[in-house]
C-alpha cells in the first residue's frame, strides 16, 4: 500500500486544486486553522503550503489574517494570451503537415472534451481544452517554447473555468473551434490553421474588453 503524500503537500494539492477550479474564487480569505480542519493537518503543514502558493502567484499571505486568494487581473489575462498567441502560432505553423500519431490524438482530445462538455465538469473541460493546444506545442520540437507555455498551465485553466462560468455559451464555441483548428490541420493548411488559432484565442482579448462574442 503506497505511502500518503507529507502534510503540506496534501494542503497545497487541495488548496491550489480548489483556486484552480474556482471553489476557492479570487477575493477568498483562508485561514490556516480552517485549512489545517479541512485537509486534517496541523498548521505548520498548511504555512509550507501557503507560502509556496504564494511564490506561485496564487495567494497573498496576511500575517496573523491568512492567505488571500487572488484574482485575475484583466493585466494578466492579456499578457497570457498575447504570449499563446505568439507560441501557438508558431507551434501551429510547425506542426503542418502533421503525423497520424498527432491528428489522432488531438481526435481523442476533441472528443474527450465533449465528453466532459456533457458531463458539466468545467474544471476537466479547461483540462482538455489546454491539453489540445498544448499537444500542439510539444509536436512543434521547441522544447524551451514548450516549458515556457507549461509555466502558463495554471493560469490558463483558471482563466478557461472563469471565463466558461461567465459566458456558457463559449464551451461548445471552443469545440466548434478546436474541430476547426484540427480539420486545417489535417488538411495541411498552414495559413488556415495559423488564422484559426488567430481567431480562436482573439475572443478573449474581447472578453477583456467587456464584449462578447
Amino acid at each position: 500500500m503506497p505511502s500518503a503524500p507529507p502534510a503540506a503537500d496534501r494542503v497545497y494539492t487541495h488548496v491550489k486544486q480548489a483556486v484552480l477550479d474556482r471553489r476557492y474564487e479570487g477575493g477568498t480569505l483562508l485561514t490556516e486553522g480552517e485549512l489545517a480542519q479541512a485537509v486534517g493537518v496541523s498548521r505548520t503543514p498548511v504555512r509550507e503550503a501557503l507560502l509556496k502558493l504564494e511564490m506561485e502567484g496564487l495567494l497573498k499571505l496576511y500575517p496573523k489574517k491568512g492567505a488571500l486568494v487572488l484574482a485575475v487581473s484583466a493585466q494578466e489575462i492579456a499578457d497570457v494570451v498575447e504570449t499563446r498567441l505568439l507560441v501557438e502560432e508558431f507551434a501551429v505553423r510547425r506542426a503542418v503537415p502533421a503525423s497520424a500519431t498527432l491528428i489522432t490524438r488531438l481526435e481523442e482530445l476533441l472528443e474527450e472534451q465533449k465528453r466532459r462538455a456533457e458531463s458539466g465538469d468545467l474544471a476537466e473541460v479547461a483540462v482538455t481544452d489546454r491539453c489540445f493546444h498544448a499537444e500542439i506545442v510539444q509536436y512543434a520540437g521547441n522544447q524551451i517554447l514548450a516549458r515556457l507555455y507549461d509555466q502558463m498551465r495554471d493560469r490558463q485553466l483558471r482563466m478557461g473555468v472563469a471565463v466558461m462560468q461567465s459566458h456558457p455559451d463559449r464551451v461548445a464555441k471552443n469545440i466548434a473551434e478546436h474541430a476547426e483548428i484540427l480539420e486545417r490541420i489535417r488538411e495541411g493548411d498552414v495559413e488556415g490553421a495559423a488564422a484559426c488559432v488567430r481567431e480562436h484565442l482573439s475572443w478573449v482579448k474581447v472578453l477583456v474588453r467587456g464584449d462578447a462574442r
